[in-house]
């Protein structure tokens, strides 16, 4: 019984942030019923990738797990509930936040914090993210602490005047509207994304003769991932992000419930043709095109965290079947996951859980 929840209801933190939780328009009508409580309940928390509204829901991630997930010996004889809180925009900052306010009350077995290393890290600093717009997490004395400045924001004390909260209720209350907002933000995701594309242009051809490294200012941020922080903004925002993984854990374990980490896919990790992955990182300067998921991994191990990383496992799928895991028509290879691309990712992800409840030996 895959669904997503309709809305988040922490308005002063997530609704007024300008952005929906739990993938709006990913539920289905027999989704409507209560939680059977012999379920093994998954929360996953996830940004656009995970939300997945570029394909039909039954071809999305979460979807697929779940479809996995009822063949996993290890859950023989019971039924498996993935829960979709994914949501476009989204960094591990919010994603913590969204954990705290709203995926409790589903009672979750195990909670599975998706990230995108394309933008998660970048999202969760102010300085690289470029908006005031949003809720962020600074470490402080070597403590998380959040940062809520965002509510004194012009805009956002304008969006809790009188019109803005009458806005906001037929936003909440009528489906229309919120089919709207979620359409208009897909595109300006998808425009954002094209304009990324433009900078790295990462398909070249197998004899292309060899590329100068870019300067930074003309990469753009998502692509500086790559490499190993130099400079203070990013080895910040590696650390907060870190820290918030290591919070997360800490929470979830507190109610009993199992914690783990899986890093997705971006677009250049998984191109089918080798010298185009090549081109890329020398373009870049980069020598690791799995960089921030080995980081991750590594960082997740030492503290104990369950970690999977997908993208070596894609990358090898592409290859050998010649195909784009990323992107549509033209921008084919860019962005999203395409139908392909959330098949192998859910197929994967559901090994990995299967694995990890195997380990755990639940009842």
């Amino acid at each position: 019984m895959s669904f997503a929840p309709t809305r988040c209801k922490n308005a002063s933190r997530l609704a007024d942030a300008g952005k929906t939780c739990g993938g709006l328009l990913r539920v289905m009508t027999a989704n409507t019923a209560p939680f059977d409580s012999t379920s093994f309940r998954i929360a996953v928390l996830g940004d656009s990738f995970v939300e997945a509204l570029q394909v039909p829901f039954e071809e999305s991630f979460c979807y697929l797990i779940e479809q996995q997930l009822r063949r996993c010996p290890a859950r023989a004889g019971h039924d498996v509930e993935v829960i979709n809180f994914g949501v476009s925009g989204y960094g591990t900052a919010q994603e913590l936040i969204t954990l705290r306010s709203e995926v409790w009350q589903y009672s979750p077995d195990l909670v599975l914090l998706a990230v995108t290393t394309n933008n998660d890290i970048s999202d969760n600093s102010q300085a690289l993210k470029k908006t005031n717009q949003i809720p962020y997490f600074v470490c402080r004395d070597e403590r998380l602490v959040e940062d809520d400045s965002f509510l004194q924001t012009r805009s956002f004390q304008s969006r809790n005047n009188f019109l803005g909260r009458a806005g906001r209720w037929f936003r909440d209350h009528l489906r229309l509207v919120q089919a709207i907002q979620q359409a208009a933000f897909a595109v300006r995701v998808m425009r954002e994304q094209r304009a990324a594309a433009k900078s790295a242009q990462i398909e070249k051809p197998a004899n292309a003769p060899q590329i100068s490294v870019t300067p930074t200012d003309e990469l753009g941020i998502d692509n500086l991932v790559y490499r190993e922080p130099s400079d203070p903004v990013w080895i910040n925002a590696w650390q907060v992000t870190e820290q918030l993984i290591k919070t997360m854990r800490n929470e979830i374990e507190s109610k009993g419930a199992i914690f783990a980490v899986m890093t997705l896919s971006n677009p250049p990790q998984v191109l089918p043709a080798s010298a185009s992955r090549e081109a890329f990182l020398q373009r870049v300067g980069a020598k690791d095109i799995f960089y921030p998921d080995n980081r991750i991994g590594q960082f997740c191990r030492h503290e104990g965290i369950a970690v999977a990383t997908l993208a070596p496992a894609m990358q090898q799928y592409a290859q050998q079947n010649n195909l784009m895991l990323h992107g549509f028509g033209k921008d084919i290879g860019n962005g999203h996951w395409n139908v392909a691309g959330h098949q192998i990712a859910g197929q994967l992800a559901a090994e990995e859980i299967c694995k990890l409840l195997a380990n755990r030996k639940l009842p």
